[in-house]
């Protein structure tokens, strides 16, 4: 089980087996990118049509990256002989790892990977079963394959292949561990050719770590690598074999505890407690410890600080500041080396790679990453590496890895306009993913107390439990103990009763209060005062509505068992939700890299001019919570005025009310989806307000809003995250009936983190 157990996240078994299970088995599928509806497609894409590049391609080898995914395709090879820290388990069960691995390569920087598992341990069976494959790919990522066979395995298929090779275990620590201790050395007013460093973890990526700040400046003599053993000495011929013996030096330290004496820099790819208080107090002035050992470090910051306050610490943690994690390397390495057709991934790529990172760690860091991360983010001694959703890392380090390529001689294919390859990389990457990373780490720092208002509902339970353990908040669920306990246990959950919280008019201390208000604010609508007491006693989404206007709790989440119409008018009891006081209901839509608001879906029936331009400013304000630059389409099936039409004329109108009321964002309208979507088609009008496509759109009508939505959802697979409720006093959201539990969790993050309200 995985487990961080600083700040209290955990994920169970049962969490984690369901991830991989639902919706289906694995973490990803194949989709085709071409049309293969018609008879024609189908021609294309085989026979006939595939036989002139298929000639095409044995005519000049150099074109399959023209006309097959070769230029795009990565594969993740292991044989399962060192998984995580959990050893030689085999290749079948490598398998989740490798499809983790391949859909990271994926979310962040738009490679396409597959996992092949290969059923050996024989190095040379492994090292042509990969050469036979070298057709099919762009690059070969090894993982998780033990010592000494890794360093074989990748030397030879290096020798053998004419495509990028590279065991991220080694090599990725190596070059994110180079860039942190580029920025951790220019705090601390040092060179890297002067310090004195301390490796303790002879293993794969302890000896690429040490090779790789050699190849950057560091000196062999100043370099001591230690094992398990001890200090590898010149001399020295117990447990040692040749890539040890490389770095064996001339020394009179024997033990680690000798080693850090006066060290500047400690490396530490080891174990837990390798690192004692005593060693730290020994380094020299202001010590750099990169305590690397994975889930627990070898030293903790707090331990390491509290004996050296002038220590620039980084962990393997995400959890403490300076991270050292190589989701910030191989996807982009990757990307570079794939998109000039690179030969191989060398030093001097690894080490442009490494710089690029240190760099962007140096520049000012935009509003919204630091918001997500709900820290202030500016480089010094606890930001010395770049955050690993920071957006501006699929445009900043593929340029490098790319021109080190060029520069090294290994790119078929150079990029000639490296500005039009910087802003390829900026469209091709899919907001969602950034997006929803960046509202839940805005919800986690506000540790919001959050009502799951449906406590008889496993998918409710389920998020609640979810949103506890993944250190959010505190879940409040409202339901009867018993059941509650039940269902948990049902769904093999039952050791989190104790860390949620269950609620209900039983046993609520506030009951009196609960019903005084709720009889003030219904007296006068045909609610007497034993109405009011069954509402807030009987109906949980009522009484959910009064534990937060109360203020005994922080947010709302429900809708899940009742149609969104009922949950908002029972809501509407306590809290004034109607149109004319201000809601409304913005729904994202995001598919194939975009995303758009959509408007309104949830509360106006048939809006008017003004309701319309309410919407507008809310869909607005939803956008800039979102990290988005707003801009505001009022849609319909007319351009500018024709065809004249009745029911165009108010979408026209709107437009004319937000210039009267003097808003600070772009709208325009009344225009066609196309126009407000599609450059080409918007270019049509050149006298139109939009400085690009709309990402905010106001429809006519709610049913014309639910009908959008729900049609780019089932036809396209688009993701859908709302309809958020925004304009309302109180941090409230309202799921569908059809939510899975993590739109639950999005949900209630969405709540958490401020983005519907008010303001």
């Amino acid at each position: 089980m995985a487990e961080k157990t600083r700040r209290g996240t955990r994920i169970t078994p049962e969490e984690a087996l369901a991830y991989h299970m639902e919706p289906s088995p694995g973490k990803y599928d194949i989709t085709a990118s071409t049309p293969m509806a018609t008879q024609r497609d189908l021609s294309l894409a085989y026979s006939p049509g595939v036989a002139v590049p298929v000639q095409a391609i044995a005519d000049k080898p150099e074109t399959a990256y023209d006309y097959t995914t070769k230029g795009n395709m990565v594969a993740v090879i292991s044989n399962g002989t060192a998984i995580l820290g959990m050893g030689n388990l085999g290749a079948l069960a490598s398998k989740p790892v490798m499809e983790g691995k391949a859909v990271l390569f994926k979310r962040f920087a738009d490679v396409n990977a597959i996992d092949i598992e290969l059923d050996t341990e024989d190095a040379d069976e492994f090292i042509n079963a990969v050469r036979l494959m070298g057709p099919t790919f762009g690059g070969i990522n090894l993982e998780d394959i033990k010592a000494p066979e890794c360093f074989i395995i990748e030397q030879r298929l290096k020798e053998l292949m004419d495509i990028p090779v590279f065991h991220d275990d080694q090599h990725g620590t190596a070059v994110i561990c180079a860039a942190g201790l580029i920025n951790a050395l220019e705090l601390s007013g040092k060179k890297i050719e002067d310090v004195r460093i301390v490796l303790n973890g002879a293993g794969a990526a302890g000896i690429a770590c040490l090779e790789l700040l050699k190849s950057m400046g560091a000196r062999h003599e100043n370099c001591i690598m230690c094992d398990t053993k001890g200090v590898i000495y010149q001399g020295r011929t117990e447990g040692m074999n040749q890539w040890k013996s490389a770095h064996a030096v001339v020394t009179e330290a024997r033990s680690l505890e000798e080693a850090m004496k006066g060290a500047d820099v400690f490396l530490g790819v080891s174990a837990k407690g390798a690192v004692t208080q005593d060693m730290v107090q020994s380094m020299a002035d202001n010590p750099v410890i990169f305590a690397m050992a994975n889930p627990d470090p070898e030293i903790t910051p707090e331990d390491a600080h509290a004996v050296r306050p002038d220590a620039i610490v980084a962990t393997g943690r995400s959890d403490y500041p300076n991270q050292v994690n190589n989701v910030l390397g191989f996807p982009y390495l990757f990307r570079g080396a794939l998109d000039i057709h690179a030969r191989a991934i060398n030093d001097d790529m690894k080490i442009a790679c490494a710089q690029a990172l240190a760099e962007l760690a140096r520049e000012d860091v935009p509003d919204e990453v630091a918001v997500a991360y709900g820290r202030k983010l500016q480089f010094g001694r606890d930001y010395i590496i770049p955050t690993p959703f920071d957006p501006r890392l699929i445009h900043v380090v593929p340029p490098a890895v790319a021109r080190a390529g060029m520069d090294t001689g290994v790119a078929r294919r150079p990029i000639i306009d490296m500005d039009g390859y910087v802003q390829s990389l900026k469209n091709r990457m899919d907001p969602t993913a950034a997006i929803l990373q960046g509202i839940h780490a805005r919800a986690r720092a506000k540790q919001a107390r959050m009502i799951f208002a449906e406590g008889d509902e496993p998918r409710v339970l389920r998020a609640a439990v979810a949103w506890q353990r993944a250190n959010m908040g505190q879940a409040l669920v409202v339901g009867r103990e018993a059941e509650v306990k039940s269902e948990l246990e049902a769904l093999g959950l039952g050791d989190a009763f104790r860390e949620i919280t269950v609620v209900n008019a039983a046993n609520t201390r506030h009951l009196e209060a609960y019903h005084d208000f709720l009889y003030q604010r219904l007296q006068r609508k045909g609610v007497d005062r034993e109405d009011a007491y069954k509402l807030a006693n009987r109906d949980r989404h009522v009484f959910a509505a009064l534990m937060l206007a109360h203020g005994h709790a922080d947010g709302l989440v429900t809708g899940a068992t009742r149609k969104n119409a009922h949950v908002l008018a029972q809501i509407g009891h306590v809290f004034d939700l109607r149109p004319q006081d201000g809601a409304v209901g913005i729904t994202g839509v995001l598919h194939k890299g975009r995303i758009v608001l959509i408007g309104d879906t949830l509360v106006h029936e048939w809006p008017d001019a003004e309701d319309l331009a309410d919407i507008a400013t809310r869909g607005a304000h939803v956008a800039r919570g979102l990290g988005l630059d707003p801009r505001v389409a009022f849609l319909s099936f007319s351009n500018f005025g024709y065809p004249v039409s009745e029911r165009a004329t108010k979408m026209a109108e709107a437009p004319r009310v937000l210039d009267a009321r003097g808003v600070d964002f772009e709208y325009e309208g009344e225009m066609t989806v196309d126009v407000a979507l599609n450059p080409e088609a918007a270019a049509r009008y050149p006298f139109s307000r939009l400085t690009g496509a709309a990402n905010v759109l106001v429809v006519p009508a709610r049913h014309s809003a639910s009908i959008s939505v729900k049609l780019l959802q089932e036809m396209a697979g688009a993701t859908v995250i709302g309809p958020i409720l925004t304009g309302v006093p109180k941090p409230i959201q309202i799921v569908s009936t059809n939510s899975s539990v993590n739109d639950i969790v999005n949900m209630a993050a969405i709540a958490a983190g401020g983005v519907g309200q008010a303001g």
